[in-house]
């Protein structure tokens, strides 16, 4: 027994090691961590279990020390996060860089399975050269199964993945399958083909920070929704990211001790511009109004005229939608489309409730943005809103025109409850256009057309666009002083603890993609 003992005991040194001193070295001089350490500081001490730890490909015999590629180049396994139970991978750079072969893949499935199976999240730490080519079509097979994973297991468990080094080729497909994508300034990348291929089919040059850097994919392509500045910020906000979420869509969100927004509620009396045309930081009203003032924006880079993200409130976890009057005036356009009607999807799947803020002048127009499929992408919000079966509440700040003010969760597409400022404009279109169209006669027939239209103006904000009409329609449940927007959210949150609600038998439904 002693002698076995003793083999155990090297070969789980040979695992423990990796690629070996100096790959770990070479780890180091590039400012990342191994494999190993990054699930140190990420689960609870002492809470990680290696699954795994032996297996590798081309075992011919099993007496050999002579191990290529000790533990398959990722390490896999379950532990805690706050006490909480989460699957997980990380890729091991230091063994054949990290890339991924048919063992490799059989790894991160088998903990896949584990994770759907418990209920629990699934947590990938990636930092990959790529496919190992070497296997050929065996490690296209392994992305094949991982990627199907991803698909089945989507809604089912929280996926989450860390990009924190290279992702390249296939591989960047599994990220984008998951719920959420987290990179690393200036350290990770993905892209489908690198500088080189593109610079030899194309000519074009460029870097590959600028193809596929954290700022490249969390400000413009949206394929990323956190951008952090070292590994120990990109843990950080991972376990912040997982404390809002369900260990399954059969469960719901953690909740914590109520807490008072740290900031005066006073103070939303005067946060909204009397000038219906002056921009506002959205973000300002959301932090007075949730727990703590602390509000964790998602996608916080990309389609800034729209805001999404989670908070608390009253300790418990909702999904905050808002339109954001500083960029575009908050319109609606394909990329914050795609942005707003992503987040409520998600959030639906995990029975996280979901808080709109109003302040939309309409769909962005001009010749691009119908190009490039305005309608198509706009639908999105409308069926994503429509499908949720999550509580849905929406709070008017200031303008909600046309179809825009139905696609931000209004009554008739599904919200639960819908509550106004004083300062809501509710209408077709706004009193400017309005007013052109309506009083286009008496306003030439003027003798000052310039005074007649702005008289024209007030008197339709008057008369049609103020929250009063559509009350009395009954499309909306109240007209509330701002500073009781917080009670108003409490008390509706907790008459929709137990809603429930039966759709139609489908296989699935045919969002427009």
């Amino acid at each position: 027994m002693e002698d076995k003992l003793k083999e155990l005991q090297q070969r789980k040194e040979i695992v423990l090691k990796g690629g070996g001193d100096d790959r770990i070295a070479s780890q180091h001089e590039k400012g990342k961590l191994t494999a190993r350490e990054r699930l140190e500081q990420f689960l609870d001490a002492g809470s990680f279990v290696e699954l795994g730890a032996f297996v590798q490909t081309g075992l011919e015999d099993a007496s050999t020390l002579d191990i290529p590629y000790p533990g398959e180049g990722v390490v896999t396994g379950y532990g805690n996060v706050g006490g909480r139970l989460v699957y997980v991978f990380a890729q091991d750079f230091t063994v054949a860089g990290g890339s991924l072969g048919e063992m490799h893949a059989s790894k991160i499935c088998r903990v896949m399975d584990l994770a759907a199976q418990n209920g629990a999240p699934f947590i990938g730490l990636n930092d990959s050269g790529g496919a190992r080519i070497q296997e050929g079509v065996m490690s296209l097979d392994g992305y094949g199964n991982i990627f199907y994973r991803n698909t089945i297991y989507s809604g089912v468990i929280p996926q989450i993945s860390v990009i924190l080094g290279p992702c390249a080729g296939g591989a960047v497909y599994s990220p984008a399958l998951t719920d959420f994508v987290l990179m690393l300034d200036k350290t990770s990348y993905m892209f489908i083909t690198g500088p080189q291929v593109i610079k030899a089919v194309t000519g074009e040059e460029v870097t590959p920070e600028k193809l596929g850097g954290a700022s490249t994919h969390n400000e413009t392509s949206g394929v990323a929704h956190f951008k952090a500045e070292n590994e120990q910020d990109c843990l950080e906000k991972l376990k912040k990211l997982l404390s809002f979420l369900p260990q399954n869509n059969l469960d719901d969100p953690p909740a914590v001790p109520p807490a008072e927004p740290q900031l005066s509620q006073e103070e939303l009396l005067q946060l909204v511009p009397a000038d219906p045309n002056r921009p506002y930081d959205v973000v300002e009203i959301i932090k007075r109004v949730v727990d703590n003032s602390d509000f964790f924006q998602v996608h916080e880079h990309y389609a800034k005229n729209a805001v999404v993200g989670f908070a608390r409130i009253n300790g418990q976890a909702v999904g905050i939608i808002a339109n954001q009057a500083r960029f575009l005036a908050g319109c609606l356009d394909i990329n914050s489309s795609d942005k707003i009607a992503r987040f409520v999807r998600v959030c639906d799947c995990f029975n996280i409730p979901l808080i709109t803020f109003v302040d939309v002048p309409g769909y962005l127009p001009g010749v691009n943005q119908e190009y490039g499929g305005i309608i198509r992408h706009g639908a999105k919000i409308l069926y994503a809103y429509s499908e949720a079966t999550v509580p849905q509440i929406s709070v008017i700040l200031r303008k909600a025109y046309g179809g825009a003010y139905l696609a931000m969760n209004a009554r008739s597409l599904g919200a639960d409850f819908a509550f106004a400022w004083p300062t809501a404009e509710i209408a077709v279109m706004g009193p400017e256009g309005a007013t052109n169209i309506i009083f286009r006669r008496d306003i030439e027939k003027a003798e000052n057309p310039e005074e007649e239209r702005k008289k024209k103006v007030e008197e339709y904000r008057e008369r049609y666009a103020n929250p009063f009409i559509t009350a009395a329609r009954g499309w909306i449940d109240d007209v509330i002083d701002p500073r009781h927007t917080r009670g108003h959210l409490i008390r509706a949150l907790e008459s929709l603890k137990s809603k429930f609600e039966e759709r139609p038998r489908k296989k699935h439904g045919n969002i427009p993609v």
